[in-house]
């Protein structure tokens, strides 16, 4: 273990910004200057965050195409008393992001794990969606192919806010499956780079959505919200 103080060990989740860098808190700085190593999904990107805070801890490349290979020996090393914290690209690991498996492993190895509250995308999408809050359910990322429709038919009969992450490419597709599932008359909404310079949110039935971004060229990163039966 290093000499720094502060924390001890464990794994720590640390979400980061989704768009502007001011919504990093204070708390996730500290940390991540404490802890021993940082495992970051993309160390390009992750740079860019801790070049900009001041941040000189070693960081290691961690993401879904070699996480299942480190995994188990990153648990015993939290485990024996390491401070490793886990940041994605941007919002909170896990959540539609690298982050599960790891955190799992900790679990069963009996490692500590500690989640620091932060960004995360799809939270401010909802409130500013107008549509109800107290109730929802999050889809993330339908699946592309195999299941794609057979989720969408089951949500059918969903009564909760569903949300749900899309690329600028698959927007229009989702938005026209969805009016086909649940009708063009759902109301919906979507929001777009949030957090960002661009963001916007726009909000309708399905079938306005639809005719929006036919005339809108769909850009950056997307939640779509579509109100319960």
């Amino acid at each position: 273990m290093s000499g720094k103080t502060g924390i001890t060990g464990k794994l720590y989740v640390v979400p980061t910004p989704i768009g502007n860098l001011e919504d990093m808190t204070l708390r996730a700085i500290r940390v991540l200057k404490e802890c021993d190593l940082i495992l970051a999904e993309d160390t390009r990107t992750g740079g860019i965050l801790l070049k900009h805070f001041g941040i000189e801890t070693r960081m290691q490349s961690h993401h879904k195409f070699n996480e299942h290979r480190t995994v188990a020996l990153l648990a015993k090393r939290i485990a024996g008393g390491e401070r490793i914290a886990l940041i994605s690209d941007a919002g909170t690991p896990s959540v539609s992001d690298p982050g599960f498996l790891l955190v799992r492993a900790c679990v069963r190895e009996g490692a500590e794990v500690e989640c620091l509250p932060g960004a995360t995308a799809f939270v401010p999408a909802l409130v500013e969606s107008g549509l109800p809050a107290e109730r929802f359910c999050f889809e993330g990322f339908l699946p592309q192919k195999k299941g794609r429709m057979t989720r969408l038919k089951l949500l059918a009969e969903e009564s909760r806010t569903m949300i749900f992450y899309e690329s600028p490419f698959r927007v229009l597709k989702t938005l026209s499956q969805l009016s086909d599932c649940l009708g063009c008359d759902r109301a919906a909404s979507v929001s777009r780079e949030i957090s960002k310079l661009y963001a916007e949110t726009v909000r309708g039935t399905l079938g306005e959505l639809i005719t929006h971004f036919s005339g809108n060229e769909p850009r950056g990163e997307f939640v779509i919200l579509v109100a319960g039966k």
